[in-house]
């Protein structure tokens, strides 16, 4: 069983008395109480897009101010060993939406369709007609469900819409590349577009050459004033004060601090005194748009983030709707350096190794926090192995329904509760397919003589099976020492997983067909 550390101290006793159970809900309405109302509780996951695992001060950062969040964690359980679903954008929300692990969902990259346009968007590769998701389950269990924020499984007049696909109300963006701007001209209200007060930008531009990059003036053409990410924020506390008589499931899906590096002007002035050495970001590619301050600017895109989802927690509090709403906090996968971001100067992945686009653990271990008042210990952490696909189960188990068989995750419920039984996966998988025709597997699994970590590169111009390294996290977290050769049996279990975890995908470019089959 994983451990569960609250105040330093190892518990495993439940936090749970019988007395709480309620009737309609079996075995599991302990876990859907509340002392005054008879109903089950509300949930809202909040997803940050390409945070690092170490961009939160109760992670580990020193220079971005993140009170919420560590107040959050304070009062909540820090996830230490919780895994995203993949090392970009679509295919980790695939998963986490589905719960089907990374070797069997349906979408295993960001497949684009349109351009960058207002006039071409078209979204990304959606989920088929009749997907079993998160919203459908919740649905099912007689919740009101919400997506707000940031969507990529499926863009306008497809079959992979948010409404379509188990969510009674969305507000945000569709399509993924429409993210990559803060201040874009328009948002999606269900299936039609709704207005922001912003003309076009071009999100790929460069300062002109003849341009003082030590000019405020010179960036000036590249500011706008309709805040996407606020609008979300603002919606979200609109909707639970709407429906705070009814059981609700909201999924609050934040842009940030993704892409392009931009943020309002009085949440960058707030790190003016911080004495970051600044050197401008000229734009371009990928590094975006121009930004004179960009480590102030990444900073103030995560302090907003931070304030958005203090707002949250103290709306339910206000609505007297805290002790019955489980809150998880996480991130789709690891920092990205896109847009200019100094990753190394943030020591945005902790202690790992990797970043966006990378299977070591700086890609997919992710910042998560659970909080839940009177349910959650405060100041617990727990090292439990979880990942993405793990949320399904886990939100059935808190609606008092049975989770869909076709999920390939296992409820953490218990972890959070502090009760004993926790069943444990055997080993994760992942897999990741790069534009560049590079890809790579991934796998974890934990046993008496440690934690380990495979990681394989593929390189298509190679047209070989490349070899497998292996790491052992409970001595080598940053994954800095292959000890592959001292353990040819690990090794090969390992290529037995590789091969065993995955299904032939829909998407030519999402197999390894080109190798040897051999192993």
């Amino acid at each position: 069983m994983a451990k569960v550390i609250v105040n330093g101290v190892l518990c495993i006793a439940s936090v749970l008395a019988a007395s709480l159970l309620l009737p309609g809900y079996g075995e599991l309405g302990a876990h859907a109480a509340n002392a005054s109302e008879d109903r089950p509780p509300n949930v809202i996951y909040i997803l940050a897009d390409d945070l690092g695992y170490g961009d939160l001060g109760a992670f580990g950062q020193q220079h971005i101010e993140t009170p919420s969040l560590d107040k959050m964690a304070e009062e909540g359980m820090r996830l230490t060993q919780h895994y995203a679903g993949s090392t970009v954008c679509a295919p980790s929300r695939a998963s986490l939406v589905t719960g089907k692990q990374p070797g069997v969902v349906q979408i295993r990259g960001n497949y684009e369709l349109g351009t960058f346009l207002d006039e071409e968007e078209y979204g990304q590769m959606p989920l088929r007609p009749g997907t079993e998701t998160i919203g459908t389950m919740m649905q099912d269990a007689g919740y009101k469900t919400a997506l707000i924020g940031k969507w990529g499984l499926g863009g306008p007049e497809s079959y992979g819409t948010p409404n379509k696909q188990g969510f009674d109300y969305f507000f945000g963006y569709l399509d993924q590349k429409q993210a990559h701007n803060h201040y874009p001209t328009h948002l999606w209200l269900n299936e039609e577009r709704f207005p922001l007060d912003n003309t076009y930008l071009d999100t790929h531009q460069k300062l002109p050459e003849d341009a003082n990059p030590n000019d405020p003036a010179s960036y000036l053409p590249y500011k706008r004033e309709d805040f996407a990410q606020q609008r979300l924020a603002d919606d979200a506390l609109r909707y639970i004060t709407e429906h705070k008589d009814d059981p609700f499931f909201l999924f609050l899906s934040f842009a940030t601090p993704h892409a392009s590096l931009q943020a309002p002007d009085a949440d960058i002035a707030a790190y003016a005194e911080s004495g970051f050495v600044e050197t401008p970001n000229l734009g371009g590619g990928q590094d975006y748009m121009p930004v004179q301050n960009p480590k102030a600017v990444r900073a103030a895109m995560i302090s907003h983030l931070d304030r958005s989802i203090g707002d949250v927690l103290a709306k339910l509090e206000e609505l007297q709707l805290d002790e019955n709403t489980l809150v998880i906090f996480s991130s789709d996968n690891g920092p990205s350096w896109e847009g200019g971001a100094d990753l190394a100067f943030f020591d945005a992945n902790g202690p790992f190794r990797g970043y966006k686009r990378d299977l070591y653990e700086g890609g997919i271990r992710m910042p998560t926090i659970a909080w839940w008042p009177e349910k959650i210990h405060p100041g617990s952490n727990s090292d439990h192995m979880s990942a993405f696909w793990d949320l399904m189960p886990t939100l059935a188990e808190v609606a008092g329904v049975d989770s869909p068989e076709t999920t390939d995750g296992i409820s953490f419920l218990p972890t959070l509760l502090g009760e004993t039984g926790q069943k444990l996966h055997s080993h994760l998988y992942w897999e990741f397919h790069n534009n560049n025709g590079n890809h790579a597997q991934a796998i974890r699994l934990d046993d008496a003589a440690g934690q380990w970590k495979a990681v394989r590169l593929y390189n298509e111009g190679q047209r070989e099976n490349p070899p497998v390294e292996l790491y052992n996290l409970k001595v080598d977290l940053a994954e800095q020492h292959n000890v592959a050769g001292a353990h040819p049996e690990r090794v090969a279990q390992i290529l037995a997983l590789m091969k065993s975890s995955r299904t032939r995908a829909d998407i030519d470019s999402w197999n390894f067909d080109y190798w040897p089959q051999s192993d």
